[in-house]
């Protein structure tokens, strides 16, 4: 997870309270509700440069930060599986 998608998905976080966000990070956890999930899909759209399509818009996707992350990468075309997490 690159740091730019780490501070647009912080702010969707009120329950992280300052905890480093990884690859498992639970998204409901720490506070994503349904309607903040399309909010956050327009910022990482906005912010990321990429336009997740209709069949990643599932509750799977936005299960966790690491399923998240790698919807937005195979939007973006890189298809990463992993990557470093880097703390914002």
């Amino acid at each position: 997870m690159d740091a730019r998608f780490v501070e647009t998905l912080t702010p969707f976080l009120p329950f992280l309270r300052g905890e480093t966000i990884t690859e498992d990070t639970p998204l409901r956890t720490y506070g994503l509700d349904s309607m903040q999930a399309i909010e956050l899909m327009f910022a990482l759209e906005d912010n990321l440069g990429v336009s997740l399509p209709d069949e990643v818009l599932v509750e799977e996707t936005f299960t966790t930060a690491g399923s998240l992350w790698r919807a937005t990468q195979t939007a973006r075309g890189t298809g990463a599986a992993t990557a470093t997490v880097e703390s914002v």
